[in-house]
């Protein structure tokens, strides 16, 4: 992981607030003892800030970049790593003097045909994570009620363990919204199948669309916890890294699935697309079959139709039905035919 040297550097102010609410949240434990503190001002919430507990501070809300701006002034937060959190920006993992930088996709569910996600951004230091969320309501729930309870080992460890749990939780979630796409997938191959229409294919071309937002996701991802794997600054520990590791092949497997996705839904296009040239080419063939059935009762009808004075046959009198008979005659021979040829 690069490492960068760059300690209490003075950060320019970001934009004015807006007013939108932001909540606060601070969560503090350690082997024996838990406390939580929620809607306090910034400064006021700084003040129950205990060295050698871990501080887990979540901020719901980045547009209120006054509240952004103290939290790095009073952790020391560079001006750059301050913009990555506010800003859109792919999965990564930076290391800087005093603490690490983690930021990545929180995926929720997938509403109207498109994923509902938020970027999440992580800063650990020596005893406090800070969490950056866009909005407010997230995964953890059931995590922080297991913390308050004391479940599990993560009272007994330190804030990187911390951060394991809480990017384990995320990606957990994706194999929910890749199942979802796989079902998707799956209801619309039958459709495919049984009755091919423009329809589907928006709904293949959707499908897609969400799978590159994935494979934007994860790739990165995979690369910003390799080089958390290979780190050796200190903020995780040796027996945390092989917990990393397990998530790093949770991504792994994850992109072994998107991958075989992405080859279905290219399939299905071709499928598809292939299903309305076939179905095409059966209405053209039935529509050339018929005009070539008429084609000589038609000059039939149109021999006997021209205004001659004297046409012979047409004084007998079974001329009528006879001709009908040799029409009738001629196009029934000629589905035989057809039919012989097999050519419907």
């Amino acid at each position: 992981m690069a490492k960068r040297g760059r300690r209490k550097l003075v950060h320019e102010p970001l934009p004015p607030p807006s007013q939108n609410r932001v909540i606060l949240e601070l969560i503090q434990y350690n082997e024996k003892e838990y406390a939580k503190h929620a809607d306090l001002h910034v400064q006021e919430m700084l003040t129950y800030f205990k060295p050698n507990w871990v501080n887990w501070i979540n901020v719901d809300g980045l547009h209120d970049h006054s509240l952004i701006n103290k939290l790095g002034d009073h952790f020391c937060l560079h001006g750059l790593l301050l913009e990555d959190i506010t800003q859109e920006h792919q999965p990564k993992a930076e290391e800087y003097e005093d603490y690490m930088f983690f930021t990545l996709k929180m995926l929720y569910k997938i509403d109207n045909g498109r994923i509902d996600y938020e970027q999440i951004s992580f800063v650990l230091g020596r005893d406090y994570l800070l969490c950056f969320q866009e909005k407010e309501g997230d995964l953890f729930d059931g995590f922080r009620e297991r913390i308050r309870l004391d479940q599990g080992r993560v009272r007994r460890r330190k804030g990187d363990y911390l951060l394991y749990r809480l990017v384990d939780i995320i990606v957990d979630n994706y194999y929910t919204i890749l199942d979802a796409l796989g079902q998707q997938i799956e209801e619309v191959e039958d459709d495919v199948y049984e009755n091919p229409t423009i329809e589907e294919f928006r709904k293949i071309q959707k499908i897609k669309k969400e799978l590159i937002f994935l494979r934007k996701a994860l790739y990165p991802l995979r690369d910003a916890l390799s080089k958390i794997i290979k780190n050796d600054s200190g903020f995780i520990e040796q027996q945390t890294i092989r917990y990393f590791a397990d998530v790093y092949d949770h991504v792994i497997h994850l992109i072994d699935s998107l991958d075989t996705y992405k080859d279905l839904t290219s399939g299905l296009m071709d499928i598809h697309i292939n299903n309305l040239n076939t179905r095409t080419n059966e209405v053209m063939k039935l529509l050339t079959i018929i005009s070539v059935i008429f084609i000589p009762l038609t000059f039939i009808v149109g021999v006997y139709g021209m205004n001659f004075d004297y046409l012979p046959e047409l004084h007998f009198q079974w001329s009528y039905p006879i001709l009908w008979i040799i029409m009738v005659g001629v196009a029934l021979a000629m589905v035989g035919y057809f039919k012989f040829k097999k050519w419907f």
